[in-house]
């Protein structure tokens, strides 16, 4: 397993507990792996008989459309849009060879029901949806699955950090941002790390070889939507 963050202190706990809990070889790569310099690095690491991608980067900085320049949406594409992209443009031809892969992008629920203070988010992830519900139906026929994993709201630093922005915006604590959040789930509560997980490898198994460019949310309810 290769896995990589710009940040090595995180990324070796990370890796740390991956390998005490379940005793497996763990790899890392520090780097921006929105750069070629980045892509390059960890998919030598990987090496060319890649099983599994699973594609995740911090969201942008939520605002308003006034505040965005063309810097900001350049860099939103990179990081949501075309990272991901490019990652998967150099590794479906190896799976499609040995006729088996699992690729996993994580987006957001804002594909579905997009999210006002979140409009460079919006734009990027929705774009790489539309990239992955074609390409994907072009190699399903392979045994390769690509999917996207929309995540609502879950307890992470992502998450942290927007409660904090909608306190600012409101002029409430900080609490109060994440209790009015949390009542406008139906679910009531957060999700877990530990729930998302393990929707992801489920999506990475055997058992999920059916499962062809759906975009699957994990929201707690939270998109109001019969589809």
């Amino acid at each position: 397993m290769v896995i990589n963050s710009r940040d090595p202190k995180n990324l070796e706990i990370a890796a740390s507990l991956l390998r005490n809990n379940y005793q497996i070889c763990v790899e890392t790569v520090v780097a921006d792996i929105t750069t070629k310099g980045g892509q390059e690095a960890v998919l030598k690491k990987a090496g060319n008989n890649l099983d599994i991608l699973v594609t995740n980067a911090g969201g942008p900085p939520p605002g308003l459309w006034s505040d965005w320049t063309r810097s900001d949406l350049i860099m939103a594409l990179d990081a949501h849009m075309l990272t991901p992209i490019a990652l998967m443009k150099e590794v479906l031809p190896g799976m499609i060879d040995k006729g088996w892969g699992r690729i996993v992008n994580i987006t957001s629920q804002s594909v579905k029901a997009p999210i006002p203070a979140l409009g460079l988010s919006n734009s990027a992830r929705a774009g790489l949806t539309g990239y992955v519900a074609g390409t994907s139906r072009q190699v399903a026929e392979f045994g390769v699955t690509i999917n996207n994993l929309l995540p609502g709201v879950h307890d992470t630093d992502r998450i942290k950090l927007l409660d904090l922005h909608s306190a600012k915006q409101t002029g409430i604590s900080p609490s109060e941002a994440k209790e009015n959040r949390r009542n406008a789930i139906p679910a009531k509560r957060y999700g877990t790390v530990q729930e998302f997980g393990a929707a992801c490898a489920f999506l990475c198994s055997q058992q999920a070889g059916f499962i062809i460019g759906q975009n699957i949310l994990l929201d707690g309810g939270a998109v109001n939507s019969t589809m």
